[in-house]
């Protein structure tokens, strides 16, 4: 098991729809039950998101989430779509991905850490260490 492993990728979103948006995703073998996006809302500023990867594998076959983050795919334009809403007391957003690249991305997490084998990775005695700092 190679807890260093991880994998980014860049997307282009397309927010409310029409305006294209650059995202960065990431993963982390060391960090197995969650993903990273961040978009790009300046020339130098990304504004990150982290949630669950399990919503993200829920997400690309049904509407899911409750609060901050909310997916659900789309079926009916001329490419199959990923629709992500999120929200922060900041502001809201809509933004479009492709199916099939955020599937590729996924694909790519299961490499490093099987989809349900996130336990045999994740380090709870680092965890521990982190919050009590000793």
């Amino acid at each position: 098991m190679n807890r260093d492993a991880q994998h980014s990728e860049q997307l282009i979103s397309l927010y409310g729809g029409t305006t294209p948006v650059r995202s960065r995703w990431s993963y982390r073998a060391d960090e197995p039950f969650t993903v990273a996006t961040a978009f790009q809302t300046d020339a130098d500023h990304w504004v990150e998101w982290v949630f669950a990867r399990d919503l993200l594998v829920e997400g690309m076959r049904g509407p899911v989430g409750e609060g901050d983050v909310r997916l659900a795919p789309e079926f009916s334009g001329p490419r199959d779509a990923l629709v992500m809403e999120i929200e922060s007391p900041d502001g809201h957003a809509l933004l479009v991905m492709d199916l099939e690249a955020v599937q590729d991305f996924l694909d790519a997490t299961a490499d490093l850490v099987p989809l349900g084998a996130e336990g045999d990775f994740f380090d709870v005695d680092a965890l521990i260490a982190e919050i009590t700092n000793v």
